[in-house]
């Protein structure tokens, strides 16, 4: 009882907030609403502040007044345009996630407690905040040897307020899906959940650092880019230490004209490297916006803040990869199959009619660059199909559309005449080819293989067992009906045929196994 009157209280003090920035009821709004919720909107933006602004940034800026799990929300919800709106979501994904620094003996207590040492043990120099967001806050400093590092420490007691909100969230959320069918649909809950689970990430500086050597490990192999190497003696559950960057941020184009950096170039390579990491490794970068993405002083694409990461099993993968390649291809009925037989639409829907509906999405597409796209209709266009076939969130799915977003509107921001869907082909040609191809069918084929020898010693067991059985009918007739005993002494029998089919089967495999270990394929 204590916690929901707390919770509401919380959610009271959030609205009241809202109502000083003209948020809540926004003026632009109110006229589609029942005359009582008029009236409320009325009251509420007495003596409101903003007025001159658009409502989405009336919106960022109460949220930033809120703290940090508003702000993370905000960011969120700037990923559903099908829900709030395009200029709304557009306004909400330019939220600043810019903090008040913490002061520096703050800091310096929590590297204390981190490590029992005081950071000028640790430290040949520790400079003021650089930055502060609403989780965390850096700064620079150097080490003994004299590499440079950042240093990253949470705010003091983030973890208890953010539990706080996030369960003031659900309890919204749940209000939400009762009242209103739209929302419904969009699993406000699950969405909840989804963000939630990745505060909880953020919060543990220690899985940071795991995504940065995780992510560093898988794109190796990619000499264009850079992931920083993790300090692990000096990274804890509350402080990460990580090799510092110097180079030039994405979002700065006059200082990469400066450089002589081939922008053109530059944007195919976020491209690329992001549908790797998401389709090839089923692991990325979550959260690539332009301040975490840096050319550095050798030319290469540097990510970095791994603070939020997104997964996807195989399985996502592959459908995700076809669905794409289904629209780079013009073959919406493939797309639409794929679709259905991923459960993203239910079979009392019609595939034809899907496909038809995404033909009409998909089209405007093609052959058209960044410039001759008018992206807000057609994703608009695409909420619609959504809705109209009862398509429901997919929480796995919620960071990865966000990112691309993000990762579009980077690639806009270097070449605004890059064609989207030339970019993603080969990645995701390739991703496909690896899914459905020949190469992925062998591999299906050992392990198939590999299992069937497994059980294989088993098997004469098994055909043992069922001969007994069979025998123990015939001999004790009186124990079965006549027609169940038939019945019984015929799938017996059926099934004793397979087994050793079966035998041979295995037989069979483990040659085909041989021969392709021994010709490498």
């Amino acid at each position: 009882m204590i916690t929901a009157l707390t919770d509401y209280a919380r959610l009271a003090r959030a609205g009241w907030t809202l109502s000083r920035h003209d948020a809540l009821i926004p003026r632009e709004y109110a006229h589609l609403l029942p005359p009582p919720f008029r009236m409320l909107g009325a009251i509420s933006r007495i003596g409101a502040k903003d007025k001159d602004k658009r409502p989405g940034e009336r919106m960022a800026n109460a949220l930033e007044v809120l703290g940090p799990a508003y702000v993370k929300l905000g960011q969120f919800m700037a990923t559903r345009p099908d829900i709030i709106g395009f200029e709304l979501a557009a306004d909400l994904g330019r939220l600043q996630d810019k903090m008040p620094p913490f002061s520096d003996a703050a800091a310096r207590a929590e590297i204390q407690n981190a490590f029992g040492k005081p950071a000028d043990d640790l430290f040949a120099s520790f400079s003021a905040p650089l930055a502060a967001a609403s989780i965390a806050q850096a700064h620079k400093a150097t080490l003994a040897d004299g590499r440079t590092v950042a240093v990253k420490i949470l705010r003091p007691q983030i973890e208890r307020k953010a539990e706080q909100e996030f369960r003031a969230f659900g309890r919204a959320a749940k209000a939400i899906r009762k009242i209103s069918p739209t929302a419904r649909r969009m699993e406000p809950e699950k969405f909840i959940e989804t963000l939630k689970a990745a505060a909880a990430i953020e919060l543990d500086l220690r899985m940071e650092a795991g995504a940065a050597s995780e992510l560093a490990e898988n794109l190796k192999s990619e000499s264009g880019v850079r992931v920083p190497e993790v300090e692990w003696p000096l990274s804890a559950r509350r402080v990460l230490t990580i090799e510092w960057i110097e180079g030039t941020p994405l979002g700065d184009i006059a200082a990469l004209d400066k450089r002589g950096i081939d922008r053109k170039k530059l944007a195919l390579l976020v491209i690329d490297v992001f549908l790797k990491q998401a389709l090839q490794m089923g692991f990325f970068h979550a959260d690539m916006h332009q301040g975490n993405l840096i050319v550095d002083e050798q030319g290469r694409l540097a990510l970095v803040d791994f603070g939020i990461m997104g997964r996807l099993s195989e399985e996502t993968r592959r459908v995700f990869a076809e669905i794409i390649y289904g629209f780079i291809t013009q073959n919406y009925q493939r797309t639409a199959e794929v679709h259905f037989d991923a459960g993203y639409v239910g079979n009392g829907h019609s595939i034809d009619a899907f496909a038809q509906a995404l033909r009409a999405v998909g089209e405007p597409l093609q052959g058209r660059n960044a410039a001759q796209v008018d992206m807000s209709r057609v994703l608009q266009q695409l909420f619609d199909v959504t809705a109209l076939f009862d398509m429901h969130l997919r929480p796995e799915l919620v960071l990865l559309q966000r990112t691309m977003v993000t990762v579009e509107g980077v690639a806009r921001l270097l070449d605004p005449e890059i064609d989207m869907w030339a970019a993603a082909t080969p990645v995701v040609k390739q991703c496909i080819q690896d899914a459905i191809g020949p190469k992925a069918h062998a591999e299906k084929l050992k392990t198939a293989t590999t299992k069937a020898m497994e059980i294989a010693p088993h098997l004469p067991g098994y055909i043992e067992a069922i001969g007994k059985a069979a025998q123990k009918i015939a001999d004790d007739p009186d124990g079965f009906s006549g027609e169940r005993n038939k019945a019984l002494e015929t799938t017996l029998t059926r099934q004793g045929r397979k087994t050793r089919s079966a035998l041979w089967f295995v037989g069979g495999a483990a040659l085909l196994l041989a021969a392709a270990i021994y010709f490498g394929f």
